[in-house]
């Protein structure tokens, strides 16, 4: 028999905004943000990207923050059981689909929080690099053992424990993880504006290349990394929005959380532009040091000046994407006074912003199977051990895992889409002045969302969905896009996606029988 999940709230407002600022807030923040506004930055800076970017921030990531909080305290469900409720028992099968999306993510982000957990490990017992091989050791001697897997099911049994007594304890643990990460943002935002040379790094972040608008990969990553960096249709913020007061509204708080999740987007590029700019440009205005990253192809071969160079360290992404966090700041932080207690700092923020993510993929799988009649206990056990099993190949194989990254990072774009579809098989406008608009101590969402609901957001996920299947066909894999085998092919991406749809519209009837069932032993 299920255990009633309606009679579980979030304590307080401020409760509930650090659990979903902990949703927002991971690694796509600090590990990912910096290294995409690094690779999309044209000669003259970044700042045209972050344009792009916070565009899609208002016409993107809050609409769909706004529909997830409301979804959830209307349903009072997961997210399969939400899409019955409101867009009818025949689509129970998209409810699923962006439950999976988040599951497939989670299953390889424990294996990145796990590298967090062991670099912390790592930057407090030992010493640090002293050069970019050592680093580059350090890196591969983690990866060669078995210390991946390890770390993988150490980060999948810290979870499990976060999520054990449900909302509550989930809660609690996001009231300390989240104002101690903020405070660690803070203090090495303190320390990155000491480094001489560090305003150069922050002045490129902020100045816009204006071409670089021109280019449709940049409007592109811009969505993805909202998507990344929000949170925004995944269905993680539908689940908590679940246990919201019924006296609560979702205007302000959906304003609050892509605004201040964006906002430690900026200060984590801040901080690692400013490092990277301060401490290698002092090295390369060296006689000679710029020929030696050229020659050890640290840089490439064209860069004409240590800007340029330093720039292509940033937007050099290592294996897996993993070259400027795990690679270069280790051996960065070695050369600036008090490095080592900033490089601590820095992973121990990095291990807290990834498991605040965590904790909401484990809770969003978890609070499904629950909806299907599982006892809680019995769903998180569940739940984390198949997380752990499915994450082992992206623990031993980085290939593998730069796969499942490339496949479910751009399925967020259906998810998005698929809730919008749910908003709008309701009707938007119903769904507004039901759910949304009218409450004591709240804004309105108003018409406009109405209409970005219902048009922009799903043109959007069509337009940046067939653009980006031919960018991958024409230009990331256009020898192999039809060979499924590929990991970077389109075909790789069809496949996967298209399985598990078929496979949850097989199992649409089953679902939403059981799901109702359970949500009537509930009441």
């Amino acid at each position: 028999m299920a255990t009633n999940n309606n009679d579980q709230h979030f304590s307080s407002r401020l409760g509930l905004l650090l659990s979903v600022l902990g949703i927002a807030v991971g690694t796509g923040n600090i590990w990912r943000f910096p290294r995409i506004a690094a690779t999309n930055s044209g000669d003259g800076g970044a700042g045209a990207f972050l344009i792009a970017w916070v565009i899609f921030l208002l016409l993107w990531s809050v609409p769909l923050i706004i529909a997830e909080y409301a979804l959830g305290r209307k349903g009072r469900m997961g997210v399969v059981g939400t899409f019955i409720k409101i867009a009818g028992q025949k689509f129970a099968w998209m409810g699923a689909f962006v439950g999976f999306v988040a599951a497939a993510i989670m299953f390889y982000y424990s294996v990145v929080a796990g590298w967090c957990v062991y670099y912390f490990i790592e930057m407090l017992a030992g010493a640090l690099p002293s050069d970019l091989e050592t680093s580059k050791t350090i890196w591969s001697d983690f990866q060669g053992g078995g210390f991946p897997v390890l770390f993988h099911a150490l980060a999948m049994g810290l979870g499990a424990l976060a999520v054990w007594k449900g909302i509550t304890s989930i809660e609690k643990v996001n009231k300390v993880l989240i104002p101690t990460l903020l405070l660690i943002v803070l203090i090495a935002l303190g320390k990155t504006l000491t480094l001489e040379g560090a305003g150069e790094g922050i002045a490129f972040l902020f100045t816009p290349d204006w071409a670089t608008l021109k280019q449709p990969r940049i409007w592109l990553e811009a969505l993805t990394q909202n998507a990344w960096d929000t949170g925004a249709g995944w269905g993680l913020i539908l689940t908590y929005g679940a246990y919201m007061q019924s006296k609560h509204g979702v205007v302000k708080n959906a304003l609050i959380t892509g605004v201040g999740n964006n906002t430690v987007s900026i200060l984590a590029a801040i901080i690692i532009f400013g490092t990277v700019f301060a401490i290698l440009g002092t090295e390369l205005t060296q006689p000679g040091a710029l020929e030696q990253m050229k020659t050890t192809e640290q840089c490439e071969p064209d860069a004409a000046t240590w800007q340029e160079c330093t720039l292509d360290v940033m937007q050099a992404s290592g294996p897996a994407a993993t070259g400027l966090t795990f690679w270069w700041m280790p051996q960065l932080f070695a050369k600036m006074t008090g490095g080592k207690l900033f490089a601590v700092l820095f992973f121990l923020g990095l291990s807290f912003a990834a498991f605040s993510s965590l904790i909401s993929m484990i809770k969003l799988v978890t609070r499904i199977v629950e909806d299907l009649g599982v006892v809680r206990r019995y769903a998180i056990v569940g739940v984390c051990t198949t997380g752990f099993v499915l994450g082992i190949p992206s623990a031993i194989n980085l290939g593998f895992f730069e796969n499942q990254d490339f496949v479910w990072g751009v399925a967020l774009m259906i998810s998005g889409a698929f809730v919008a579809f749910a908003v709008i098989r309701y009707g938007a406008t119903r769904f507004r002045e039901e759910n949304i608009d009218g409450l004591p101590d709240d804004w309105n969402a108003k018409r406009p969302w109405d209409l970005v609901m219902t048009y922009v957001i799903p043109a959007l996920a069509v337009v940046l969905l067939v653009w980006w299947l031919w960018l991958s066909a024409t230009v990331y894999a256009p020898d192999t896009w039809y060979d499924p085998t590929d990991p970077f092919s389109v075909m790789s991406c069809l496949v996967q996606w298209g399985v598990a749809m078929g496979i949850f519209v097989v199992l649409n009837r089953w679902m939403s029988r059981r799901t109702l069932q359970s949500d009537l032993r509930g009441k």
